[in-house]
Parts: structure tokens; C-alpha cells; sequence
């Protein structure tokens, strides 16, 4: 996607189920997926979900499908029902992904310190 290199989060689990990729290549759509990531945005909030600390965990499995476990800032969140599709049409868009699917998960309760400092620094929140 980018040539610039993608800093991953410590504190989201990307995982790969898939044995029969190569290792680049696994590599490769792991950076893109997160790339992917980083261009879904809450309406509300001007930073990207990926670093408000909305992404739990990233799952690629042999069949080159990904299933993503997100939560969201609060239950009433008023974007309930459009980020999880924008989630699932921004990976089901990287190169080598078949399918994408995302679950809005509430455990753990998601707080101002899973946001990145690239997000607090977008926010003002320092």
C-alpha cells in the first residue's frame, strides 16, 4: 500500500492461523491490513481506530480470509453500525485478503489509555 514502514501496535494481537503462506508474504499482509486499518476513522474523532486503540486482534487464516475483533469507544456509540462494515471493506481490500470479517468485541472496556501518542497527539489530549 505505502512505502512507508508500518509501526505496529504492542498491544494488538496480529496473528497468523495460516501455515501454508510464506513468511514474506504473511509479512507483507500484516503491514497492508494495518495500512488498511489506519484509513478508518471514526466519524466523531479525527484519528484513525488503529491508533484510538480500537483493534484488539487481527486473524489471518490459511484461506487468506481475516477476521478483526474491534471494540468501540462506548456502547451508544453512534457509529455502531458503519465502522465495523468500513472495517471489513478497508481489509477485504488488500491485496491477497479473500475475505474480511469483524466483530465489535467489549471485553476489555476500551479507555483513553489504549490511544497511541500519534492519537493523543491528533487530539490534543497531552
Amino acid at each position: 500500500m505505502s512505502d512507508e514502514p508500518i509501526r505496529q501496535r504492542e498491544d494488538v494481537e496480529i496473528e497468523s492461523k495460516a501455515t501454508s503462506l510464506p513468511e514474506g508474504e504473511l509479512a507483507r499482509m500484516s503491514d497492508d491490513i494495518v495500512a488498511a486499518l489506519k484509513t478508518v476513522y471514526d466519524p466523531e474523532i479525527p484519528a484513525d481506530i488503529y491508533e484510538l486503540g480500537l483493534i484488539y486482534r487481527v486473524d489471518i487464516e490459511d484461506d487468506r480470509s481475516v477476521k478483526v475483533d474491534m471494540t468501540l469507544t462506548t456502547p451508544n456509540c453512534p457509529s455502531a453500525a458503519e465502522l465495523p462494515q468500513m472495517v471489513e471493506n478497508a481489509v477485504a481490500a488488500v491485496p491477497g485478503v479473500s475475505s474480511a470479517k469483524c466483530n465489535v468485541v467489549w471485553d476489555p472496556p476500551w479507555d483513553q489509555s489504549r490511544m497511541s501518542d500519534e492519537a493523543r497527539l491528533v487530539l490534543n489530549m497531552w
